[in-house]
């Protein structure tokens, strides 16, 4: 039997730690919490949840000490998987505070048009990019809908990385990037319903196959 890939659902006082871990759970992984950089180096796959300010997010991290992991872990090229702005702290700066961005995805994080209510809040379509309709992440969640809330979104440098998007108002954003072993998504896949879960077994199958 195959043993089950074990996650760390990173505590670090971002919010969205205990749903995040029922969803990686109930897609069959060995999902825990942790506030611990040790533990969660001892883990296959971490998860970066996040719900809230970016700069306070990022200081929260650092002083966590699960920066320094979070780092090492991409130069080892092990799986990390950013969720809402978990997924913003992935890139180098945001227009949401002054706190410099891991700077793991080309790119930076701006506030939607003043032309755009915030937060965009509720359900919308998750648009495959060209050459990535086929992409087994996507299957079953491509021009579906996700659960989105949130105020800003990224604008990649390099949008090779950019899985999936969504429009709100005049913007088309980035809602699913991966990089090298690096995936983000902008909406909550573990408030989506069976779509979310759809892309959270995608990846995990994607894993284990790895």
């Amino acid at each position: 039997m195959t043993a089950a890939v074990k996650v760390a659902v990173l505590d670090y006082n971002a919010g969205n730690v205990r749903s995040a871990r029922r969803a990686f759970a109930e897609v069959g992984t060995d999902a825990r919490i942790t506030a611990d950089a040790g533990d969660a180096a001892d883990c296959d796959v971490l998860v970066v949840p996040g719900v809230g300010h970016f700069s306070s997010c990022l200081a929260n991290l650092r002083r966590s000490g699960l920066h320094d992991v979070l780092g090492q872990w991409v130069q080892q090229q092990r799986p990390v998987f950013g969720i809402c702005v978990g997924m913003q702290l992935l890139y180098s700066a945001s227009e949401e505070g002054d706190e410099p961005g891991l700077g793991l995805l080309p790119g930076k994080v701006v506030r939607f048009p003043t032309t755009a209510v915030v937060p965009h809040l509720g359900w919308n379509v998750v648009q495959a990019t060209p050459g990535h309709a086929q992409d087994a992440l996507v299957a079953g969640v491509d021009r579906r809908r996700c659960y989105f809330t949130h105020s800003y979104y990224a604008v990649p440098d390099d949008a090779t990385h950019v899985v999936a998007t969504s429009t709100y108002g005049d913007a088309n954003f980035p809602c699913l990037v991966r990089e090298g072993s690096v995936v983000g998504t902008q909406f909550h896949p573990e408030k989506s319903g069976r779509v979310g879960m759809r892309l959270l077994e995608n990846w995990v199958t994607q894993l284990r196959e790895d």
